[in-house]
C-alpha cells in the first residue's frame, strides 16, 4: 500500500464568474471530506487556473485563496484555451509538489464524488484513473451524437482514446514527471496522456446538468478541438490524400487508355490526362506533407503557457524545477 498521497485538484476556468462560487465550495467541501476520512494529506488544496478571463472570475479565486485553506490560483496572461490551461494548472502542481493532481472542469457535471474511486485506484497501483461518463442522458441528443462522432473519428484516425473521457482524470506525479518532457505546442491531452503509457484504470460516473450557465463548448470548438488533437498525434490524413492521389491516378489511367482504345473524342482524352495528371499531383503532395507534417509536430517551440499572476509565492526549488 502507498502512503496517503497529497492531492491537489486542478480546476480550468474561463468566464466563470457565475458558475465558479458554487463549483468551488462543492470542490472544497469534497477536499475537506477526503481529508477528514484519511484519504489524502491534511496539505492536499485545488489549484484554479484562470485561462485569461474577462469577466470577474480572478477576483473570486483569489477570494477562495485568501478565505479557504488550501486554495490556491494562477491566472494566464491571457486566453490559450482549455488544454494549455489544464497543462499550466498540472506543470504549476508539478512544481509546487504533490502525489497525484485531479483534473476537473468547474461546471459541475463531472461527479465529485469519483474523486475518492479515482484515489482508491492510485492506492491499488494505478498511476492514470480515466474519469468515464457511463450516463450522459442529461445532454442534449445533439451534444451526444456529436461526441459519437468525435470519439469515432479519433478512432478513425488512429487516436489512442478513452471512449466517454474528457478530461477528468487523477495523474500521479510519476506520470507528471514523464508528460513534462513531451514539447508538443499543439495540445491534446485526451490522446497525449494514453501515449506516456503506465498502469491505468477507469472510473464511471453519471454526467450531471451544468450548475448554471452554457457551455463554452459549442459545435465550432468541437470542430477545432478535433482538429487540433489529429494534426498533434496522426499524420494519417496526409496518408489519405496520398491514398486518394493514388486511387485518381489509377482511374485516370484507366479512362485514359480506354478513350484511346474505344477512339473518343480529344475532350475525353483531354480530361482523362487531367485526371491522371491531378491524381500524380496529390499524390506528390502526399508523399512531401508526409515529411511537412512530421516536421510540423515537432519544430514549433512557442510557450503553452504565461502565467502572469499567482496567490501564492513560488518556492525557489519550485521555480529552478520550472527552468528545467
Amino acid at each position: 500500500m502507498r502512503r496517503i498521497p497529497k492531492l491537489l485538484i486542478v480546476v480550468p476556468c474561463y468566464n466563470e464568474e457565475a458558475v465558479l462560487p458554487v463549483a468551488g465550495e462543492i470542490l472544497c467541501k469534497e477536499l475537506a471530506s477526503l481529508t477528514a476520512k484519511g484519504l489524502v494529506s491534511a496539505d492536499s488544496g485545488v489549484l484554479f487556473v484562470d485561462d485569461g478571463s474577462q469577466d470577474r472570475t480572478w477576483d473570486v479565486i483569489s477570494g477562495f485563496a485568501a478565505s479557504a485553506s488550501g486554495c490556491v490560483g494562477i491566472r494566464q496572461s491571457r486566453n490559450r484555451g482549455h488544454q494549455n490551461a489544464l497543462w499550466a494548472g498540472l506543470m504549476e502542481a508539478r512544481r509546487i509538489g504533490c502525489d497525484i493532481t485531479v483534473t476537473i472542469d468547474c461546471d459541475g457535471q463531472d461527479d465529485v464524488n469519483a474523486i475518492k474511486s479515482m484515489v482508491a485506484e492510485y492506492m491499488n497501483g494505478a498511476e492514470i484513473v480515466y474519469g468515464v461518463r457511463n450516463d450522459r442522458s442529461s445532454d442534449t441528443f445533439f451534444k451526444r451524437f456529436t461526441a459519437e462522432c468525435f470519439y469515432r473519428l479519433q478512432l478513425l484516425m488512429g487516436i489512442e482514446t478513452v471512449y466517454n473521457h474528457a478530461d477528468y482524470r487523477l495523474l500521479s506525479s510519476v506520470v507528471l514527471d514523464a508528460l513534462s518532457r513531451y514539447r508538443e505546442v499543439n495540445l491534446y491531452l485526451r490522446g497525449l496522456i494514453p501515449l506516456v503509457g503506465f498502469k491505468s484504470a477507469k472510473v464511471e460516473y453519471r454526467r450531471e446538468k451544468r450548475i448554471c450557465g452554457g457551455s463554452h463548448y459549442g459545435f465550432m470548438k468541437m470542430l477545432a478541438l478535433a482538429g487540433d488533437g489529429i494534426t498533434s498525434l496522426t499524420v494519417r490524413p496526409i496518408r489519405f490524400i496520398a491514398w486518394l492521389g493514388v486511387a485518381f491516378a489509377a482511374l485516370g489511367a484507366v479512362a485514359l487508355a480506354v478513350s484511346f482504345v474505344s477512339g473518343a473524342d480529344s475532350a475525353a482524352k483531354i480530361a482523362s490526362a487531367v485526371f491522371f495528371v491531378g491524381g500524380c499531383n496529390m499524390l506528390s503532395l502526399g508523399v512531401v506533407g508526409e515529411y511537412v507534417g512530421k516536421m510540423y509536430l515537432e519544430v514549433k517551440n512557442r510557450p503553452r503557457d504565461v502565467i502572469s499572476d499567482r496567490t501564492f509565492s513560488v518556492p525557489v526549488a519550485a521555480a529552478d524545477k520550472e527552468m528545467k
